[in-house]
């Protein structure tokens, strides 16, 4: 017999299931995951407009676009939804460099406060349900 003919070991039992996500997280992920993207396209906008100097767009863009995604994985932890609201904020200041990111941060403002306080009240209703 071969190593290749042992057979696969069972996984071990003493492991923790997977922790169950709450509907604000997974909403509020959503949103910032997707508006990492849009803000790296702003970022570039940014940059092929000379609206900055390319260390300050690509670099400050870089940073928000990390900011974003990071944050995405922190919304298990109020903190991070706090952080999420900062984030939002700073994506509008960028319409100060490309006016059309006024708008772009307005829609993603509007779509993480729809995205929080649906999620809080329904994973509200739930656990009422559940008890």
């Amino acid at each position: 017999m071969t190593e290749l003919d042992d057979p696969v070991p069972e996984p071990r039992a003493t492991r923790r299931g997977a922790r169950q996500r709450k509907l604000v997280e997974s909403l509020g992920a959503i949103v910032l995951i997707f508006e990492s993207v849009v803000t790296f396209l702003g970022a570039l906008a940014i940059f092929g407009l000379k609206a900055l100097p390319p260390e300050q767009a690509l670099g400050g863009g870089a940073v928000l676009v990390l900011a974003l995604f990071l944050t995405a994985g922190a919304l298990r932890w109020r903190w991070g939804i706090v952080v999420g609201s900062v984030l939002q904020v700073a994506v509008l200041v960028t319409g100060l460099f490309v006016p059309a990111m006024w708008f772009v941060g307005g829609v993603f403002a509007i779509l993480w406060s729809y995205a929080i306080y649906t999620g809080f009240k329904l994973d509200s209703q739930k656990k009422e349900s559940a008890s």
